[in-house]
């Protein structure tokens, strides 16, 4: 089971390293493994999250999200995205700035963190708006409920999520970003700011609404089909939903994807820290990523989230938490040790939270039939 679904993220460490190593030399080879540690330590909050929307698909789904959804985040958000902002910044066009990344490093990561306030903004509300919706819904199995249960009350309030996100858009755009411009002499980035801020908004609404309003069709024409089947048994007919299927399935790929990408924003720009090299930049990430997509699957398969009714919890938290960090470091510098530590400890406290409800759980059993016998 092991070796069947993450036999391609071994292949791919192993040829790419060896490549990194081949082409490079050995320093290359130990940068693009720590970039892929990076990866993986920083987006195994993604990896959760991730399986809870990927369980809805069927194999086939599951299969394109391995396959053509690895080749959109490795090569889309890995390479090019890092280029696309460069070239963005600086008005050049994309050949223009790969090869200002080959042949001027430093000031390419200067145009790079010149952007950082747009991505940190478009990505920031994005997952927030995520956190948002997963707080304030009213949910069977609480894993805080001191807090869970007063915001699923409060989430009765049409809309709240998206008032919550703009006012916080607003006071980091008036604080931070004007801030940033009167410590630094730099432009003021407020404008920026608002207007990221405000498309990561929009990006979650349309893309997340589509995937919620095709998976309810999804879900109901599902229970009209097994009442037909029942009917038309005698009849020895049949009733497919399989286009409504995919379109269901082909929106919430979209909505993995565009998620994925707002997971990956500090990934990328934290692996500015290590190194300037886009294609090692690129090869590293793009290890990390497919153990990402692997874990998730195995997450899938294996039952995780059903038998760990608290992971997804924690991994919710966790992206709240990233939210903040990256709605933050539009003024502040933040380690990427304590982005990835925040997130691996909010996971493993939500798993030893599950565990112990397990054990509880299955002592409670035992007693029922020990006082039945």
């Amino acid at each position: 089971m092991v070796l069947k679904t993450f036999g391609w993220s071994f292949a791919v460490t192993a040829l790419g390293l060896a490549f990194a190593a081949w082409q490079w030399g050995w320093e290359a080879f130990g940068i693009v493994l720590i970039l892929s540690i990076l990866e993986i330590s920083l987006s195994f909050d993604n990896a959760v999250v991730n399986a809870g929307i990927l369980k809805k698909m069927n194999a086939f789904w599951q299969k394109i999200f391995l396959t053509i959804g690895v080749l959109i985040a490795v090569f889309g958000m890995r390479l090019v995205f890092p280029v696309a902002i460069v070239a963005i910044s600086a008005k050049v066009g994309p050949i223009e700035a790969v090869n200002l990344a080959l042949d001027q490093p430093e000031q390419y990561e200067a145009l790079v963190t010149d952007a950082h306030p747009a991505i940190a903004a478009f990505g920031g509300m994005f997952l927030l708006m995520i956190f948002l919706d997963f707080i304030f819904e009213d949910r069977d199995i609480k894993w805080l409920a001191w807090l869970e249960r007063p915001l699923a009350k409060l989430g009765k309030v049409d809309m709240l999520s998206v008032c919550i996100a703009l006012i916080a858009l607003l006071v980091t755009a008036m604080t931070f970003a004007t801030n940033a411009h009167t410590s630094t002499g730099h432009a003021d980035k407020s404008a920026t700011v608002l207007l990221s801020g405000v498309a990561g908004l929009i990006t979650y609404l349309i893309v997340g609404g589509l995937s919620s309003y095709f998976e309810d069709k999804l879900e109901e024409e599902e229970e009209r089909e097994h009442e037909e089947e029942e009917k038309a048994k005698a009849a020895g007919k049949e009733v497919s939903a399989v286009g409504l299927a995919g379109k269901a399935a082909f929106f919430l790929f979209l909505y993995l994807e565009v998620l994925d990408a707002s997971f990956s924003f500090d990934g990328v720009i934290g692996a500015f820290a290590i190194t300037n090299h886009i294609f090692w930049m690129a090869l590293g990430l793009g290890i990390g990523a497919m153990y990402v997509r692997s874990l998730t699957v195995y997450l899938v398969r294996q039952g995780t989230l059903d038998d760990y009714v608290y992971l997804e919890h924690g991994a919710h938290y966790a992206i709240g938490a990233l939210a903040v960090i990256l709605l933050i470091t539009i003024e502040h510098e933040i380690s990427e040790i304590i982005t990835g530590l925040i997130g691996v400890v909010l996971i493993a406290a939500s798993f030893w939270s599950s565990v112990v409800r397990n054990k509880r759980l299955g002592s409670d059993d035992k007693a029922e039939v020990a006082s039945g016998v």
